[in-house]
């Protein structure tokens, strides 16, 4: 169903660096989403510059593994979905709204794809397209947390659209307070304190078609916040970067994030640099254009 038949699993665990068992197994998957998030990109490059994101798998690692670039959530669940297929791993495609910024009683479209696996007896969330992903898989179990990466989190079984129940994945707020990730604003929490709902979730399965259904919305729709700015977000063991647009911010565990203003000239270098982008000449001169264009004011 996943199109495993298209993937290349050497290269893809080459390029993550990974000699690993390749049993179904909970030591396997714990290994795979550690390591695909650190070293696999996030972007929405290609819904801001061209309103078109391919997430069949051949075109996600050409993209991702061969061209150096980044995806987002449909690109990274698309390859991933398809190496749990190639090693036998049983699982569920399911999809979220992302929620920071919202409340349970303004609830996000379902534009956020997430796999729920099966292993060592037990049921686990793995969301490995976020952009700021947890560095494990979390057990699908209410009160379950995660201390593996820079900051926690925990999922809840609770009210989450509505009064209809669900699963919540909490983050720990950051010294500013919880942000929306699509428009830097801060919202409602609706969690434990000193934690925020980011994302809520159901496990109604979801199939291919479903998933093409929600990326050409977030690809293609006008009011789509990845069609109106580029964003992109890095994750490491000891710290989160992300740019808006031409706002690039730096957070670290315990500090006071760290802002910046980009000129657009100067993105393309910040792209290599800082979150290990490649991009094409072609591609970087459209970049800078359309972020100049976003700069000027409107007449």
């Amino acid at each position: 169903m996943w199109s495993s038949e298209q993937l290349d699993l050497d290269a893809y665990l080459g390029h993550l660096g990974l000699d690993t068992d390749r049993k179904p197994t909970l030591e396997t998957l714990r290994a795979l989403q550690r390591a695909h998030v650190l070293n696999l990109r996030w972007d929405t490059l290609d819904s801001f510059l061209y309103g078109e994101v391919r997430t069949d798998v051949a075109s996600v690692q050409d993209k991702l593994l061969r061209r150096g670039r980044g995806g987002y959530c449909y690109e990274h669940v698309a390859l991933f979905a398809a190496v749990l297929e190639k090693l036998g791993f049983r699982f569920t495609a399911v999809s979220g709204r992302v929620q920071i910024g919202a409340d349970s009683t303004t609830p996000r479209p379902l534009t956020h794809a997430m796999l729920i696996v099966e292993a060592d007896g037990a049921r686990w969330m793995a969301d490995v397209g976020y952009g700021a992903s947890p560095l494990e898989p979390i057990e699908l179990v209410d009160g379950a947390r995660s201390d593996a990466g820079p900051w926690p989190y925990l999922l809840h079984w609770q009210d989450i659209t509505h009064g209809s129940p669900g699963w919540a994945v909490h983050e720990l707020e950051k010294t500013t307070g919880a942000l929306d990730r699509t428009t830097g604003e801060p919202g409602p929490t609706e969690g434990p304190e000193g934690w925020a709902v980011r994302q809520v979730f159901t496990e109604t399965p979801q199939y291919p078609i479903d998933y093409a259904v929600g990326n050409h919305f977030v690809a293609t729709h006008h009011r789509s916040p990845f069609v109106i700015r580029p964003f992109v977000q890095r994750i490491r063991t000891d710290r989160y970067d992300a740019l808006d647009a031409t706002a690039w911010t730096t957070e670290r565990p315990g500090a006071d994030p760290v802002k910046e203003t980009v000129r657009p000239q100067d993105v393309p270098e910040l792209l290599a640099e800082v979150f290990g982008i490649r991009t094409e000449a072609e591609e970087r001169e459209l970049l800078v254009a359309r972020l100049a264009e976003l700069e000027r004011p409107e007449v």
